[in-house]
């Protein structure tokens, strides 16, 4: 089978498309013909061994791979079809059409991947094409695992920054489903994007610091990983919550004193991923509550651009390498 790899770190250009071998699934195990994956800002990371937040560098260069990457077929995140199951395993049936995640398995970016049926994988939305589906785990179970910790209330003031990104977007249309009043937060390329999928207000990082305009929130959801902590809570309004989907340690350490010493709230518990959360994320796009915004689908044979893509932070949704693509191009 085709798949992409890379077999040391760097550059977008150490991706390349190989022949590997078709994996064989053992008795608990389903086999997945892969129509499209996610790439994602951790794909480039991993590719380049170079994290947003530093204090896991050395226990990911372990578990990774010191010197050369250990799995070298990455794609965390993606939409197919059962091709064959182990003799173990009565939840799924060939043909059956899912979407989930390999965990850290990876090896999404592959046209056949075998995962334990116990993953996170359910039934693709009926409503949606592979490509679409792909672009919702990611974003999707991280923003509704972190809208769910914050507990939005009809009315509430919502501001998301960097919510031009896969969990952003998400974000901003589950606040939105919980009637909440959404600013956005990111550069200007993004604002039609943003307010076409409900934001209510936007801010231009670039032109602008939300946190000095005056204005307070009762919840902040930030994806990025240089947002200033104290500037942060003292925008929210009194018993807000600030929610940190890529903290330093210190805003770790920061969290546990404002919650205990203040009447407001940070936190920062990573998403679980469970099955129960996507699909909960099926039923609201199925019901048309929510959706995924795919900005760009490339091939295999494109995956160094695609990755290029991601890391200028130029795209206006999520972009995914497809399969299927790669046969049609």
């Amino acid at each position: 089978m085709k798949a992409v790899v890379y077999k040391k770190y760097g550059s977008p250009d150490v991706l390349q498309v190989k022949e590997v071998e078709k994996p064989i699934p053992k008795d608990n195990e389903v086999l997945l013909k892969v129509h499209a994956a996610e790439v994602t800002k951790a794909d480039c990371e991993m590719r380049s061994f170079n994290f947003q937040v530093k204090w896991f560098w050395l226990p990911l260069r372990v578990v990774l791979g010191i010197i050369k990457p250990k799995r070298q077929v990455l794609g965390g995140y993606f939409a197919g079809e059962v091709e064959s199951v182990g003799k173990e395993v009565s939840k799924f049936k060939k043909g059956d059409q899912v979407f989930g995640t390999t965990q850290l398995r990876l090896g999404a970016y592959g046209e056949y991947v075998c995962l334990p049926a116990t993953y996170t994988l359910v039934p693709k939305p009926s409503n949606v094409s592979f490509e679409e589906a792909a672009a919702v785990p990611l974003g999707g179970l991280n923003a509704l695992h972190f809208m769910r910790k914050a507990n939005i209330q009809n009315g509430e003031k919502v501001l998301i920054n960097g919510a031009g990104g896969s969990i952003g977007t998400f974000g901003l249309q589950i606040a939105k489903a919980m009637g909440a009043e959404v600013t956005a937060v990111d550069s200007t390329i993004k604002e039609e994007m943003l307010r076409r999928i409900g934001a209510d207000h936007f801010f231009d990082y670039t032109k602008e610091d939300f946190t000095k305009s005056g204005q307070t929130y009762d919840v902040i959801f930030s994806m990025v990983a240089n947002t200033s902590y104290s500037k942060c809570v003292k925008a929210l309004n009194p018993k807000g919550r600030y929610v940190m989907a890529n903290p330093h340690i210190s805003d770790m350490l920061r969290s546990v004193l404002t919650s205990k010493f203040t009447d407001k709230t940070a936190i920062f518990v990573f998403a679980g991923e469970k099955e129960e959360e996507l699909l909960a994320l099926k039923e609201m796009i199925e019901e048309g509550k929510i959706k995924s915004i795919v900005d760009r689908v490339y091939s295999f044979e494109q995956a160094a651009e695609a990755h290029r893509r991601v890391e200028t932070e130029q795209r206006l949704g999520t972009v995914v390498i497809s399969a299927e693509h790669n046969n049609q191009s």
